[in-house]
């Protein structure tokens, strides 16, 4: 088991095949992905990788996140997660990840946090039918009807689906396919749309149900550092003789 991604949603677009028909994606950024800090089985009892999305300005962060930054020697960053990984698949501290940590046609799951619309009533968030249009109903239609029995148990069991707080929850959909990926943006595109508003942090994962992609890197898609060219040694000029 490998990492995931840490992207945030832009929003959807559409891309166009090669017969002409277009696909609906999902276009999700990352902005310097990198690894802040592991953990391990013999230290912290299960190997995971933290890594953090986009960079945060010093006098932003929290005093615990200062120093828990400065330990592992990498900049601020804007948001935090951790995946769980297996042993082989640690990485180290201050390494970037690259959205070619995925390919196109690969499956995949994106957790986030779905879209909060208040308080809602029994139609709108469990999908009942409501009441009659007629014979003797007003006022009443869209109300939930009878919620518990009589006497006995003369109560309401607890977990009822009753009007309440919708959305605004921690979301998993599985088992989408990348359309596409650019690496150099560090742009993925998702099949469809995945939980969560414009601008929302989404964690993206292996399907879990499904095996790897062949073509998948392991342990990450890492970003290739640029290469730096070896200094040419230039003998000293040789003195000028004197007349």
């Amino acid at each position: 088991m490998r990492t995931g991604l840490l992207a945030k949603k832009l929003g959807m677009s559409r891309i166009f095949r090669d017969d002409g028909t277009h696909v609906p994606v999902t276009v999700l950024h990352l902005d310097d992905v990198r690894v802040v800090s592991t953990r391990t089985a013999e230290r912290d009892g299960y190997n995971a990788v933290q890594l953090g999305w986009g960079r945060a300005k010093v006098k932003n962060v929290t005093k615990p996140n200062k120093g828990h930054f400065a330990a592992n020697k990498v900049e601020p960053t804007l948001k935090l997660v951790e995946f769980h990984v297996a042993e082989d698949a640690l990485l180290k501290p201050g390494s970037s990840l690259s959205a070619a940590h995925f390919v196109a046609g690969q499956k995949i799951d994106v957790c986030g946090t779905s879209k909060g619309k208040g308080f809602a009533g029994g139609m709108k968030r469990w999908n009942f039918s409501g009441l009659e249009a007629s014979h003797g109903v007003s006022v009443s239609h869209r109300s939930l009807g009878s919620t518990g029995n009589r006497q006995d148990p003369g109560k309401t069991f607890k977990n009822k689906k009753m009007p309440g707080h919708l959305g605004a929850e921690r979301v998993t959909t599985q088992n989408l396919e990348i359309a596409a990926v650019d690496a150099e943006k560090g742009l993925i595109l998702v099949k469809g749309a995945i939980p969560g508003a414009k601008g929302g942090y989404v964690m993206v994962t292996d399907a879990i149900k499904r095996a790897r992609h062949v073509d998948a890197p392991y342990p990450a898609g890492l970003v290739a550092l640029p290469v730096v060219a070896e200094p040419i040694a230039v003998e000293p000029a040789a003195e000028a003789p004197q007349v």
